[in-house]
């Protein structure tokens, strides 16, 4: 017999590129990364047809229209990947007896409370991309109850454009930078999530629902962006600023900090501190 297939859908995005590097040490699945030109996932005859071809064990579905200041006037591409094709995803698995691993966001709530979002906290998104990801929460809910849905936040990784990329760049080039300072959450470091979600997996012990997953920790960007520096050894000055002081298209939740509990505690996960994990992506980075 074949070893069990993992599908993963954005293969080539951070988290994607995250869980492809984990095929070495899983070598009991076979893990097989697609993008939007191998498998269209809001074409729901390519997708049944690539699941009848390849029946998959799992499918980690990592695509997502994630340029959210683009979203406010994409909206239809937007819905297209994050909800439509989320739904074809799920009704797909359900129908191949396909384990499905959904991740959304943060952006689903709309950033106005003072403690970290538990799962069952009352979602209210204030921009396209939350809303189009928190329909395709709906529908994957809808068409495949049996789904785990995982909410993440601020994700980085050495692969794929992020803020830490972005900081070490600029920071390079300039002798100042300004970052906002009242947007609090905490970041994600994606290869902990995918090894997170090969846990999950590898674990036998599927519990269906909605799952949230950051790093340990409470911080702002502004936070990030010093750490990023420091541990970097770069000169360059941070200041903070408001968010007022640096309008964007889409609104951003002020408050975005996901409490963690019920995943740890469900799976057995220990979840890595933010800093911790900031530096071993640093390390990887200076090694690329």
């Amino acid at each position: 017999m074949s070893n069990p297939v993992i599908l993963i859908t954005g293969a080539n995005g951070q988290l994607g590129s995250e869980l492809r590097a984990l095929q070495a040490k899983y070598p009991a699945y076979q893990l097989i990364g697609t993008d939007r030109n191998v498998l269209p996932i809001q074409d729901a005859a390519a997708v049944e047809s690539w699941f009848a071809q390849h029946q998959p064990a799992f499918c980690i579905n990592a695509a997502a229209y994630t340029a959210v200041d683009k979203a406010e006037t994409n909206e239809a591409d937007a819905y297209d990947i994050n909800a439509t094709a989320t739904g074809i995803l799920a009704a797909a698995c359900a129908a191949h007896g396909t384990k499905f691993i959904h991740v959304s966001t943060d952006y689903v709530f709309n950033g106005s409370s003072a403690d970290p979002y538990t799962e069952d906290q009352p979602t209210d998104p204030i921009n396209v991309y939350g809303a189009s990801k928190l329909k395709g929460e709906e529908l994957a809910r809808e068409q495949n109850p049996d789904s785990i849905i995982i909410r993440t936040a601020w994700v980085y990784s050495e692969f794929g454009n992020n803020f830490v990329k972005t900081m070490l760049r600029l920071m390079k080039e300039r002798e100042s930078l300004n970052v906002v300072s009242d947007q609090v959450g905490a970041p994600t470091y994606a290869a902990d999530l995918a090894s997170a979600i090969m846990q999950i997996i590898d674990g036998g012990q599927w519990k269906a629902g909605i799952y949230h997953y950051s790093n340990q920790g409470r911080i702002s960007w502004y936070d990030f962006a010093v750490a990023i520096r420091d541990l970097s050894g770069l000169n360059c000055a941070v200041n903070p600023i408001p968010s007022a002081q640096y309008p964007t298209p889409a609104r951003r939740p002020s408050f975005s900090l996901l409490d963690t509990h019920k995943i740890r505690t469900t799976f057995g996960l220990s979840i890595p501190e933010w800093k911790e994990s900031l530096q071993v992506c640093l390390h990887q980075l200076n090694q690329g």
